[in-house]
Parts: structure tokens; C-alpha cells; sequence
């Protein structure tokens, strides 16, 4: 797995396990970097981590300039299919290509 997929997906269950257990975002990372063994666990079997992929590609699509909007797009459509269902995937897909297209694409000056 490439760097960027695994910073993704590392990235995914920490604002997942810090979302769930309303810990504070440093204790979330600290507990995933110690290998907290229940929380991963429960982030293997548990569908609403999919909607952190959404959240991770739209920052990704908004304040990223070296990540081509395509791969950001792809990237989280492909975390959603691992941690959600085939309807979670075509959701992140069609939110992300909405933000991509009226929201980015229309305020860039470049794109006519």
C-alpha cells in the first residue's frame, strides 16, 4: 500500500476513534499509535467510518495542490467500499464529484 493510502486510512480511524469515544484528538492519535487492539477491532466491523472518508477528501479537494482532485476523490470512494457498502461508495463518489465540480472547478480562475 502506498504511503499517501496508508496516511489516509490512518488518518480515517484516528477522527473515527476520537469522534466515538470523545476523547481529544491527541489522545485518539496516541491511543492509535499504542495499538489500542479494541478500537481497532471495532473500527474493522463498524460502517459509520466510511463517512470520515467523505470528510477526508473533501479537505483533501480544498486545501491540497499537490493531490490531483481525481485521486483525492478516488482515494476516499475507495476507503468507503473497505469500510462501508456499495451505496456508502457511490454516496462519497457523488458528494465529492458536487464539491469538485461547483465548487472548485467554478471558483478557479484557470477553468472556463
Amino acid at each position: 500500500m502506498r504511503r499517501r493510502t496508508q496516511a489516509r486510512e490512518c488518518a480515517l480511524k484516528i477522527l473515527y476513534q476520537a469522534d466515538i469515544t470523545r476523547r481529544p484528538f491527541d489522545q485518539a492519535v496516541q491511543n492509535y499509535w499504542a495499538g489500542d487492539e479494541e478500537m481497532k477491532a471495532e473500527e474493522e466491523h463498524n460502517d459509520e467510518v466510511m463517512s470520515f472518508s467523505n470528510r477526508l477528501g473533501v479537505f483533501e479537494l480544498k486545501y491540497t495542490n499537490d493531490i490531483p482532485p481525481k485521486v483525492a476523490i478516488n482515494e476516499a470512494v475507495e476507503l468507503a467500499k473497505k469500510y462501508g457498502d456499495l451505496e456508502s461508495s457511490k454516496f462519497v463518489n457523488g458528494i465529492l464529484d458536487k464539491i469538485h465540480k461547483k465548487e472548485i472547478t467554478a471558483g478557479s480562475p484557470e477553468v472556463q
